[in-house]
């Protein structure tokens, strides 16, 4: 007997008219948003410029969201292309849901690496400035899977199981488990995968705070202890999720990751430099060591970015 269980939402979509109200979308532009506010907030108190985040940004978030469907897209095929699948058109709707991480954070990176190289920035530093606000995103991009009734795991009769329901189109009385709305008794209860990954990726943040504090972590490092801690919880929570995914040596391919990905980080955190970056470096400068017309001097810089920022610059056009 389930003495105890929580619903799931009646939908996940909604409608003004014509127009779809997705609530996976709105978690998704919510996480962001939070992201991009709470990076700028660290930024400034490492001393870079304030809307650095915000213009970098503007190259990461859609690189990320690109990479992030790439992934699921890659790793899930045969959902649009393989026989009896959907249509491969699907692929394309993002809306619907479907954005693995580690594509997102591999794109998002690049993205990152054009911003900070257009604005002579280290990418690091970058990167330990936005990753208790990414794995946050992360956090309230789940609440999405839960209006979509998604990512969930076993049977359970604890008290804090997930009651899933089906769905149907109001209109056709099609079965539409994403865009239709609840009918009937719950069909199932079961572990809310969604919801542990949500509370890890909290916890997570507060490390990576924490430790950032207490360790003045620089040079990368904030970012690996994210990666790290997060592929930590992604592996025994990926190990409970039921819904289909593509096998490697008889587990999911998200766990395989999780490993390979947890011991680079573990590695980078153990290797990288000590300590955080100079202040100064966080100004930036011209890219690719243009001189500086205004007083004819050269930008130098180190190999990692940190040396060699003079002491006085122009100011640039554009902030």
């Amino acid at each position: 007997m389930i003495l105890a269980a929580f619903p799931s939402p009646p939908q996940g979509v909604w409608y003004i008219g014509p127009v779809p109200i997705r609530a996976y979308a709105l978690c998704i532009i919510a996480g962001i948003a939070v992201a991009i506010w709470w990076g700028e907030r660290r930024w400034r108190a490492r001393g870079g410029e304030p809307g650095t985040v915000t213009d970098i940004a503007v190259f990461a978030v859609p690189f990320g969201l690109v990479g992030g469907r790439l992934y699921h897209v890659a790793t899930d095929w045969r959902t649009y292309f393989g026989p009896g699948g959907g249509e491969p058109l699907d692929a394309l709707k993002i809306w619907e849901g479907g954005l693995g991480i580690w594509g997102a954070i591999a794109l998002g990176a690049v993205g990152a690496w054009i911003g900070c190289r257009r604005r002579g920035l280290p990418l690091p530093a970058f990167a330990d400035a936005v990753a208790p606000g990414i794995v946050t995103a992360q956090a309230i991009g789940r609440l999405g899977n839960y209006f979509n009734q998604e990512l969930y795991g076993g049977p359970t009769d604890l008290p804090w199981g997930l009651e899933i329901y089906r769905r149907v189109d109001p209109e056709t009385g099609a079965l539409d488990m994403i865009g239709g709305v609840a009918q009937g008794p719950p069909v199932a209860v079961v572990h809310p995968t969604f919801l542990y990954e949500l509370l890890w990726n909290l916890g997570v943040a507060l490390l990576v705070v924490w430790a950032d504090r207490r360790f003045r972590l620089g040079h990368g490092r904030a970012f690996a202890l994210y990666v790290a801690g997060y592929t930590a919880g992604r592996f025994w929570i990926e190990l409970m999720r039921t819904d289909p995914a593509t096998m490697v040596f008889g587990l999911r391919i998200n766990v395989i990751t999780s490993v390979v990905v947890f011991l680079g980080a573990v590695i980078y955190l153990l290797l990288a430099r000590r300590g955080r970056e100079d202040p100064a470096a966080l100004a930036g400068s011209p890219p690719d060591g243009e001189s500086d017309r205004a007083g004819g001097e050269s930008v130098s810089e180190t190999s990692d970015g940190e040396g060699g920022t003079p002491a006085s610059r122009p100011p640039r056009s554009g902030g």
